[in-house]
């Protein structure tokens, strides 16, 4: 696994650097607010991958049943704009640890001011999509006990 693509894991959570690419930016060199989605669940997917928990594997039933997160609910608040060649820092961090949800907040900064915050509930999902406990495998991995009521 590469490390540094994935960025670091931090004392409080996950932190990982991108660059915004002219893709990225409408007409004008602004960041299109949509992009920041793919900005956040990069930082959510390699936040999971440094914990040693991969889609693949989950999927593929590494920690017992097949499974999956699904963003249920995002809130977010967009500050100030990004701007074409920026580079970024995606902060994420657990805040809660549920039976079957995951709770994240998320932040997307430009040299220490902060653009984007965001508020990620996240559902462990079966291949059908059915909700289902989280194994206690991953609630640990993320700091949990494993396995808590809602």
């Amino acid at each position: 696994m590469d490390h540094e693509l994935s960025g670091r894991l931090t004392d409080t959570g996950h932190s990982l650097r991108v660059r915004v690419y002219f893709e990225d930016t409408d007409f004008s060199g602004v960041v299109y607010h949509a992009r920041y989605l793919h900005f956040l669940e990069r930082g959510r997917t390699d936040y999971l991958r440094l914990h040693g928990i991969g889609h693949r594997e989950l999927m593929a039933g590494g920690f017992g049943e097949p499974m999956a997160f699904a963003v249920r609910r995002m809130e977010i608040d967009f500050l100030r704009p990004a701007r074409i060649d920026d580079v970024l820092d995606v902060e994420t961090r657990t805040t809660l640890l549920g039976g079957a949800r995951v709770v994240l907040d998320q932040r997307i900064l430009c040299e220490g001011a902060v653009l984007v915050e965001a508020k990620v509930k996240v559902a462990v999902i079966s291949p059908d999509g059915r909700p289902r406990r989280m194994p206690k495998a991953v609630a640990e991995r993320l700091g949990g006990p494993g396995d808590p009521s809602d």
